[in-house]
């Protein structure tokens, strides 16, 4: 398998509820308004607690200086596992599940820490980029490793990246779920859109994601206190994923929408009591671990705050009592 390592710098960005007016223009623009930016990697996702952003150095210059604004130290890089050759975006991708043992629990043991942003088309794997010799030493006898230079997959080695590294020895002890879990009780879709369509639902979509939080989420809270706004906006390289819950997926119009001949539904888990710090390691691989070892599929989103996985709705009771198992075991 290949491990590409995209050539985008990215800033991690925490946006607070209240500062999001002030954004909304430059978000609008790396949004809808791609061909007017330089921006290659742009991804919005709301949570109860703020919006986070994954932007590259580009995109960024979009955002105003704001107090709203906090942004994580360090520029991060992208990787992104993919089987057979070509270029990341007509590979195979791979899914979060089988990139568990073989990416996210080594970096860990390695304590790398890492974000996770998995989309329709494939997932990505942030790592800070002063760890990237780490991490090239540590994935290179599992990976071909490339890095994309203009638009084109290279050798990583071949770019000069040295890694004169001793590998820690690493303990066999399963990795306890450290973190409170809890489960929402929404159903969510992931699903994408084909950007010539984008236009015509544009209108929806800014409402959606600026304006529909308010009133109506106040009625759907007073009803269900465990429903909540969840909303994931990412345009990568030409390519739109949407994660929304059922409701807003109904919203948009008939065969607007790619979604799989299923219509398959999603139940999260979303992992932390409080804001978790970008320094604290494993946390991905807490609990994508026992999700690979179980063979059930996921989607992983982490935001500035909290980790979101995603797992088919079939699957919730024994995820969250497995995960539960794990943290009361330690």
């Amino acid at each position: 398998m290949e491990l590409h390592i995209l050539e985008h710098s990215l800033k991690v960005a925490s946006i607070e509820k209240e500062g999001i007016q002030i954004c909304t223009h430059g978000l609008i623009k790396l949004a809808f308004l791609a061909s007017k930016t330089r921006c290659k990697f742009f991804s919005l996702t709301e949570t109860p607690e703020d919006y986070t952003i994954i932007v590259d150095t580009e995109g960024f210059k979009e955002l105003p200086q704001s107090e709203h604004i906090s942004v994580a130290d360090a520029t991060w890089l992208a990787l992104n596992v993919v089987s057979g050759g070509g270029n990341a975006s007509n590979s195979q991708p791979i899914g979060v599940t089988k990139i568990a043992k073989s990416v996210i629990a080594p970096l860990a043991d390695h304590n790398i820490s890492v974000f996770m942003l998995s989309t329709y088309q494939t997932d990505y794997i942030l790592v800070r980029e002063r760890d990237l010799p780490m991490v090239m030493h540590t994935l290179s006898s599992e990976f071909t490793l490339l890095r994309v230079v203009n638009g084109e997959a290279v050798s990583a080695h071949s770019l000069g990246v040295t890694n004169g590294f001793v590998k820690p020895k690493m303990g066999e002890l399963p990795r306890p779920v450290i973190h409170p879990l809890s489960s929402p009780s929404n159903m969510f879709c992931v699903t994408s859109l084909d950007p010539d369509t984008l236009p015509s639902v544009a209108t929806l979509l800014m409402d959606v994601m600026f304006y529909s939080g308010g009133s109506k989420e106040g009625g759907a809270t007073s009803e269900d206190s465990t429903h909540i706004r969840f909303f994931s906006f990412s345009l990568i390289e030409g390519y739109i994923s949407l994660v929304m819950d059922e409701q807003t997926a109904q919203r948009f119009p008939n065969n607007v929408l790619f979604t799989s001949a299923s219509g398959e539904l999603w139940k999260m888990v979303r992992i932390g009591g409080q804001p978790l710090g970008f320094d604290e390691c494993g946390i991905v691989a807490q609990i994508s671990e026992p999700l690979a070892t179980a063979d059930i599929p996921a989607y992983y989103i982490s935001t500035f705050k909290f980790d979101h996985a995603l797992v088919p709705e079939e699957n919730i009771q024994s995820v969250i009592e497995a995960l539960r198992t794990k943290s009361t075991a330690h």
